[in-house]
């Protein structure tokens, strides 16, 4: 029913806007809002948002606030007890995981000093809590010996005593180491930081002048003059190093046949390193449909297989035929460069005799397949469009990244060939030759397609040899770098920046820094860090490594935790390299999924839309030997397509480093420092997560 309304005019009052009347609406319903019209216009000015609301509408308001916190917290639980639940299938029951197995010692040291450090923590933990509980609310020596003048000598507290003791023992013996322990990797934390900043401001200079490496004489392929362009094309090898890469073999071998280059001026040799027949007889056969095809391409397996990779491109360029041709582009099997590479990579050589190295740019198919791609592409983005750039450009002089690069063969000789004293076998022969003098050019724009490591394992075991090889490599260049006859601050460039700084010290202080330091620092609150530690510089260096992949800025946090959790493989791994342990010579094929970039999708269905086109060419001519051969193959490929059974595994250096945060954080909560302990909880769930394998490709 509608509400009786009962209206009154106010008589003698004026209106603000002159000789209108004031109308006051009354309501004799309770629920409803009593509003006042004051002149003719009063409906056309702003509305005070504060008046008018009853009871009711600010209970419906507060209802539908705590409806959303309500389902904001059941979101929170449902996703802790899944993660609860997860962790008691992975770590108590095995389910579908198995434990990471540690070889020839490595990383054991290492997982004993953090179990070492979680007992104490929780020894530490139960003693301050159990000293919390009586009413000791101090944590520091001094509060506490204040404390205790007051406590009669008559009747001592045992345990009150013991407590003092630890923490004046604290105070004075245990604050102190960790004070300067801290203080170092404080100060090498802001040297690197300087450092990335100064990458970064060298990139943002090249990107406001629009530095680019330009090719002398002008680029030969813009000639008019068509029939003489063969001439000018020098006679290039190309190298497709692989080793057991059933998923890809197919993909690179495609791409590399399809470079647009004079055929008689190219030779394309697929280095198959397989120790698995099936996947030697796949090769095979891909090679010879190219070769059928018109294509100069040969195959080549080694018998022997010695040193990895260099040794099979070392034995590779041992070959007659080599001393014909001028350069080399190296392509390794994921790799998947465009048809226009060689023309846009070959002629920067042409009337520059100094250059060695032309190495063009990652691009990565996978990049959005699952979190951990998205933070790889984060670091190799950086990586590339940063580091690599701005050393190409102001020092001549970058790591070569081992694949989608072109060599010039004079180089490669002059600086000792490939050597197999080490497992990056690329920096090895960079190091070499930019001793001799050799320069470099790194192409940005130049951009080659490859793959991602898309579980965890794969990606682990790719950093650990990213990072023990170079602490390897160091130990053996050290005398050869301050013996040569460079200039004495590329000298300095190598050593301190280069090798130290970015390969040593980077790992060294992440570790000890965020994983050991701070999580210590919660129980000798005397050498707590400052908050600009632990949040404002790793949030804004985590800023500029981002900037050159904007769209991964909702990632930035994820990112941060993620490069703190990494760093214990990479510090297991500069250790390692460093010290010459037997895991420093492992050499572990990266695993890959075969992803294929959407032309090539394209590509692969207009050849299957188009069978009868294509089948007579490939068997045109062909024996019935050969044409059995190729069924035979084709079976082949079918029985050895079918998935094998894949687990996830649990890492127990990651769990024991996830209960040793925890732990801190929850030491935290009783000095109430709000900001170490959500660090301390996000970080410790990240370990956690990463420990039991959680990040990445997940297998059933």
């Amino acid at each position: 029913m509608a509400p009786r309304l009962g209206f009154s005019v106010l008589m003698g009052k004026e209106s603000k806007n002159g000789g209108g009347t004031p109308v006051v609406v009354k309501m004799e319903n309770p629920n409803y809002s009593v509003v006042e019209i004051d002149g003719p216009d009063a409906a056309f000015r702003p509305v005070d948002k504060s008046r008018g609301r009853n009871a009711k509408q600010v209970r419906w308001v507060l209802l539908l606030k705590a409806h959303r916190a309500v389902g904001c917290v059941a979101w929170l639980a449902g996703l802790f007890w899944a993660l609860l639940g997860t962790i008691k299938k992975r770590l108590f029951f095995r389910e579908g995981v198995t434990v990471a197995t540690e070889k020839l010692g490595k990383g054991k040291l290492v997982l004993r000093v953090i179990r070492v450090f979680l007992v104490t923590s929780l020894v530490i933990l139960g003693f301050e809590v159990a000293a919390y509980l009586k009413g000791w609310h101090y944590f520091e020596a001094s509060a506490a010996a204040e404390y205790l003048h007051r406590i009669p000598m008559a009747a001592p507290n045992l345990l009150h005593m013991v407590y003092v003791a630890w923490l004046n023992f604290r105070a004075d013996y245990i604050a102190p180491a960790i004070m300067g322990l801290s203080n170092f990797c404080v100060a090498l934390f802001l040297v690197q930081s300087v450092d990335r900043l100064v990458l970064c401001l060298g990139c943002l200079w090249i990107k406001f002048k629009r530095i680019k490496p330009e090719i002398r004489g002008g680029d030969p392929f813009k000639s008019p003059d068509i029939e003489a362009l063969d001439y000018k094309c020098p006679m290039v090898l190309v190298q497709i190093p692989m080793c057991n890469e059933r998923e890809v073999y197919d993909q690179s071998i495609s791409a590399v046949c399809q470079l647009d280059w004079p055929k008689d001026r190219i030779l394309i040799q697929v280095l198959d390193d397989s120790d698995d027949v099936d996947i030697q007889w796949l090769i095979k056969g891909e090679v010879d449909k190219w070769r059928q095809k018109g294509v100069n391409i040969i195959y080549r397996h080694r018998l022997l297989r010695t040193g990895y990779k260099a040794g099979n491109l070392n034995s590779a360029m041992g070959c007659e035929y080599v001393k014909d041709y001028e350069f080399v582009a190296i392509f390794d099997a994921d790799f998947q460069p465009n048809p226009d590479y060689l023309k846009l990579t070959v002629p920067h050589f042409k009337d520059n005799p100094e250059l060695g190295l032309v190495q063009a740019r990652w691009s990565f198919v996978n990049k959005d397949e699952n979190l951990l791609t998205r933070l790889q592409n984060i670091n190799l983005c950086f990586h590339f469009e940063v580091e690599q750039q701005v050393n190409g450009v102001f020092m001549n002089f970058f790591g070569f990244n081992g694949t989608a690069g072109v060599w010039r063969i004079k180089a490669l000789e002059e600086s000792g060939g490939w050597l197999e004293r080490t497992t990056v076998e690329d920096m090895d022969i960079a190091v070499r030759a930019h001793l001799n003098g050799w320069k470099f050019i790194f192409l940005n724009d130049v951009k080659v397609l490859c793959e991602l490591p898309e579980s965890y394992e794969a990606y682990r075991k790719q950093q650990h040899r990213w990072h023990s090889g170079p602490m390897q490599l160091f130990r053996l260049c050290l005398p050869a770098i301050v013996t040569s006859k460079i200039a004495l601050w590329k000298k300095a460039n190598l050593i301190f920046l280069f090798f130290l700084l970015r390969k040593l010290i980077l790992p060294f202080y992440s570790f000890t820094l965020f994983c050991i330091i701070l999580p210590l620092t919660m129980f000798v609150p005397e050498a707590e860090l400052p908050l600009w530690v632990i949040c404002y510089v790793p949030i804004v260096m985590s800023f500029m490594n981002i900037v050159p992949a904007p769209k991964s800025f909702p990632f930035i946090v994820p990112y941060l935790l993620f490069e703190n959790t990494m760093s214990v493989t990479k510090f297991n791994a500069m250790v390692s390299g460093l010290f010459q342990l037997g895991s420093s010579y492992e050499w572990v094929v990266t695993k890959k999924a075969g992803r294929s970039s959407e032309s090539d999708l394209l590509a692969a269905a207009e050849r299957e839309s188009k069978p009868s086109m294509i089948q007579p060419q490939l068997h045109r001519g062909a024996s019935e030997s050969e044409i059995g051969q190729l069924s035979l193959l084709q079976e082949k490929a079918e029985s050895v397509s079918k998935p094998k059974k894949k687990v996830n595994k649990i890492y127990r250096k990651e769990l024991a480093l996830a209960f040793l945060l925890l732990t801190a954080s929850v030491r935290s909560l009783l000095s109430a420092q709000g900001v170490h302990f959500y660090f301390l909880l996000f970080q410790g769930v990240t370990f956690l997560l990463v420990g039991l394998d959680l990040i990445g490709e997940q297998m059933s």
